[in-house]
């Protein structure tokens, strides 16, 4: 009761006693997340401050920081290498592969004109998707371009390519990649204080919000070079024609949001003590490892045992004020000098029980689970199963985004370079939307998922196959990343030679064979 409430209760204890009745009514109403998660009142709650801004204080402001971070994590911290490099082999592995699935009934073809169409457009994608020449620096083919993209977007929140055309000899197509990193993307020195907030990290919106360019510069803003660094504004679109210039690779979190955010933000902290954790223990361990023996000598005029007995004793220079601890080394002291032993006590048995603790976490964040985080597996079937089923959703989302973002529009730009050329006939292409669209339709796959029992894994398949709950292409594509139908006329030439070879009955021979000489009761 506070002074005002105690002088109303002196002179009218019945309104006093009304006002603290309604007073707890009031607490009694406080309802919903009030209550709950917004609640100011309980002592749990009374040391959470937490401040709420609009994406440029909460996200882009931090980027930076957060990019540095993440790289560092991952040239020097294992787990986040681990980590990262787990997604980008299961989301890309060797590459996702092109299988053309046109809308050949808009299109007015047969199945099989279509069949043929889509083999000659693969047969030339392949031509220019195998060759180091559709990567403008000439390093790396288009499947590897896919991993570098991946990975750098995963390492630095997002990746940025170009799509320059420059001719080259013995090579009919003139479309590039160029992937440039993403802190060439930045604001020029010149705009960085402008207060319009319509170029931010580099990214160029127009009074709508939508981003209308990319201010990249020459150098790298980091690098160490005397030379004076420009930006070249680069519009995301053609002007007249719409073609995509540059391709921004990146994963939203929030509405208006323009750079994307490094996949171990949310556990950079975890990841860098867990880091300094292992480094702790395994340097105690060898401390703990290294059984040293300190004399202690009365006479210092003695001869000493000997600063080092191991195999570089002769690499190792005297040095009588520095001692070292060494494998089963006998460390001789001087007069009045003593040693206090230590015993770090490892390895320590907790020390595999805390990690995988925080690896589970680490997990859920990354949405990887922490056997395939480990790459230790050791419960059984149904629960290794559930876990790598938990973690190939995020995977396919992941590879889906890719090829949707990355690889289409690629391949939408390379197929209109064909045509125009007239290596691909495709009428109607530049004239009418809907049949450019029809023709460009395609899927991407890339490495399938893996069994962990083999044969359970093939019977399901069939028994899906046979129910009409999928088909035979898509469980070729799961089970191994083939194709059906290549390995139906594949297996038709080795059936008929296997026939030819006597190696299985042919339909038109009998069934009964001759008996072989020496044969039946008699002949044995």
């Amino acid at each position: 009761m506070n002074l005002f409430d105690k002088t109303i209760a002196a002179v009218s204890p019945n309104r006093a006693l009304k006002r603290i009745e309604a007073r707890k009514k009031l607490k009694l109403l406080n309802q919903g997340y009030g209550d709950h998660g917004a609640n100011t009142r309980k002592k749990s709650m009374l040391g959470w401050f937490a401040k709420s801004g609009s994406v440029l204080e909460d996200i882009e402001h931090n980027i930076p920081k957060l990019r540095e971070r993440s790289r560092d994590l991952y040239m020097g911290a294992p787990l986040a290498t681990g980590a990262l490099k787990t997604i980008r082999t299961n989301v890309v592995g060797s590459g996702l592969k092109l299988n053309s699935q046109i809308d050949y009934e808009y299109l007015g073809m047969t199945l099989e004109e279509a069949d043929a169409w889509e083999t000659t457009v693969e047969r030339e994608f392949n031509l220019w998707a195998e060759s180091v020449h559709c990567d403008a620096q000439r390093m790396n083919n288009f499947y590897e371009l896919q991993q570098l993209a991946f990975l750098g977007q995963l390492m630095s929140g997002d990746s940025f390519a170009l799509l320059p055309v420059i001719p080259r000899p013995n090579i009919p197509y003139d479309i590039r990649v160029q992937i440039i990193e993403s802190d060439r993307v930045c604001t020029p020195d010149k705009k960085k204080f402008n207060t319009d907030n319509k170029i931010i990290n580099g990214v160029e919106v127009n009074f709508r919000g939508e981003v209308v360019a990319y201010h990249i510069a020459q150098n790298h803003p980091n690098s160490i070079s005397l030379k004076r660094n420009d930006w070249t504004r680069v519009k995301k679109f053609g002007a007249n024609t719409g073609r995509p210039n540059v391709i921004h690779l990146m994963e939203s979190e929030r509405p208006e949001q323009r750079r994307g955010v490094p996949i171990l933000a949310p556990v950079i902290e975890s990841l860098k003590q867990l880091a300094r954790y292992s480094e702790a223990e395994l340097m105690a361990a060898v401390v703990s490892g290294m059984y040293t023996v300190f004399i202690k000598s009365e006479n210092p005029q003695n001869e000493q045992p000997g600063q080092y007995f191991d195999e570089y004793d002769d690499q190792i220079e005297e040095d009588d004020t520095n001692y070292e601890l060494g494998n089963g080394a006998i460390v001789a002291l001087g007069e009045n000098e003593s040693i206090q032993d230590s015993n770090p006590g490892r390895p320590n048995q907790a020390f595999d029980g805390f990690v995988t603790a925080i690896c589970r976490q680490i997990g859920s964040a990354l949405e990887v689970p922490y056997e395939l985080l480990l790459k230790h597996f050791t419960a059984s079937y149904s629960a290794s199963r559930a876990a790598l089923l938990e973690a190939w959703k995020m995977f396919r989302m992941r590879r889906s985004w890719l090829a949707s973002d990355f690889c289409q529009p690629i391949y939408e730009e390379f197929l209109a370079e064909a045509v125009a050329k007239g290596r691909i006939n495709a009428p109607g292409f530049f004239t009418d939307p809907v049949a450019r669209k029809a023709y460009c339709t395609a899927e991407w796959n890339g490495p399938s998922q893996g069994q962990i029992d083999p044969l359970k894994e093939v019977k399901a398949a069939a028994q899906r196959v046979n129910e009409g709950f999928s088909t035979r292409t898509r469980e070729t594509v799961e089970l191994g990343n083939g194709d059906f139908f290549r390995n139906t006329r594949l297996r038709m030439v080795e059936e008929r030679l296997r026939q030819e070879g006597g190696l299985i009955p042919n339909e038109n021979s009998t069934l009964e064979e001759e008996p072989e000489p020496g044969g039946g009761e008699e002949g044995k």
